[in-house]
């Protein structure tokens, strides 16, 4: 039987999967990883010549020596291309050892007693031009203890491929469609995956919302039998324009509440909130005023509760010469947060507000 101690070592990324008298000794991975062009890859992400010493320093600060149980979903978005996981389970910061992604390559999901170099290791795969099932079969046959592993890929063009351990703390299964697969374990019943694969086919949206309705519908079905902890999600474009700072559509992750997939459902409906503050300061930035202030005014109609998103809404009115329809925003946001006028006596010397004869005192008011 295996220990917790035993399922966590050796790692996929230890040093003896990676050179030639490892594979010496096991002429089964080296027909493997060469019959399908492996090697070149594995050596690529994690370098032949590191030391044992090393290997070990990068095992003990990793995955959980406990199983990370779980619900998830990995999937691509047939119309954009975008590609997502996202997860929920009894367990702190779920998503810093299951969800992987990379824009234009794929997304992960490894979870049950993790493996967490599935991630990095199976997007690798998939970036060099692996699709996702042999990118799983490769890492899966090196890895001793894939009884215990459940893990998912999608890769570029939707191809998508599950694994899911006969020794997996049941209830344990998966489900794959067109384009996604959704898996659990040591869930409450065996009709948790079914649900989640029923929700995402039948739900609209982008696929941040279309991932969110999978999780709700297997906390639904009782979600994982210890209850709830943590959540995550994350969705990146289907193809790269080799900016990866700026690849990350959504990165949000709930790392201990009571009820983390409804607190991760309110924070991307704030991200969206933002994403709309941020393309009118793009648009702005480009000299497009009409086009800053229709997005600055759908950020305010999404979050009209924002003092921080009524705050530059008003400050853009002023910049288009519009300070009219500006004060009366200026007025209610100085009402409930004073500290706003005076980080509004700051903003003509860092020129954001015309700094004209007059036009601070109006803005400011007769409390200013």
């Amino acid at each position: 039987m295996l220990s917790r101690n035993s399922v966590f070592g050796p790692t996929l990324s230890d040093k003896r999967l990676l050179t030639y008298p490892a594979l010496e000794q096991h002429s089964e991975w080296e027909e493997l990883v060469r019959g399908i062009g492996l090697l070149v890859a594995l050596v690529a992400v994690f370098g032949a010549a590191l030391s044992a010493e090393e290997r070990a320093g990068e095992r003990s600060a990793g995955p959980p020596r406990r199983p990370v149980n779980t619900y998830s979903i990995v999937a691509q978005d047939p119309a954009t291309g975008a590609l997502g996981v996202a997860v929920q389970s009894h367990w702190f910061s779920v998503g810093s050892v299951v969800s992987w992604a990379e824009a234009g390559v794929g997304a992960v999901a490894t979870q049950s007693f993790v493996e967490v170099s599935y991630g990095p290791l199976g997007l690798e795969l998939m970036r060099s031009g692996k699709t996702a099932s042999q990118a799983l079969a490769a890492l899966l046959a090196v890895d001793e203890h894939a009884a215990v592993r459940q893990v998912a890929m999608v890769d570029r063009q939707g191809n998508v491929a599950v694994h899911t351990g006969d020794s997996c703390i049941a209830e344990a299964g998966h489900v794959t469609g067109e384009g996604y697969s959704v898996q659990a374990n040591m869930m409450a019943q065996d009709t948790v995956p079914q649900a989640m694969a029923a929700a995402f086919d039948a739900s609209d949206g982008d696929l941040a919302e279309r991932l969110l309705a999978a999780l709700d519908a297997a906390q639904g079905e009782g979600g994982d039998i210890r209850g709830r902890q943590s959540a995550a999600i994350l969705v990146v474009p289907g193809e790269s324009a080799g900016a990866p700072w700026r690849e990350r559509q959504v990165d949000l992750r709930v790392e201990d509440h009571p009820q983390p997939v409804v607190e991760l459902r309110r924070l991307v409906a704030v991200q969206k909130v933002y994403d709309h503050m941020n393309q009118g300061d793009e648009l702005f930035a480009d000299g497009d005023i009409e086009g800053a202030l229709t997005a600055y005014a759908t950020a305010a109609e999404l979050q009209p509760q924002s003092l921080e998103v009524r705050y530059w809404q008003a400050v853009t009115l002023v910049g288009a010469g519009r300070t009219e329809e500006a004060l009366p925003i200026f007025r209610q946001v100085f009402a409930e947060g004073p500290e706003w006028r005076e980080l509004t006596r700051r903003l003509p010397a860092a020129g954001l507000l015309p700094d004209e004869d007059g036009l601070l005192a109006r803005i400011l008011g007769p409390d200013g």
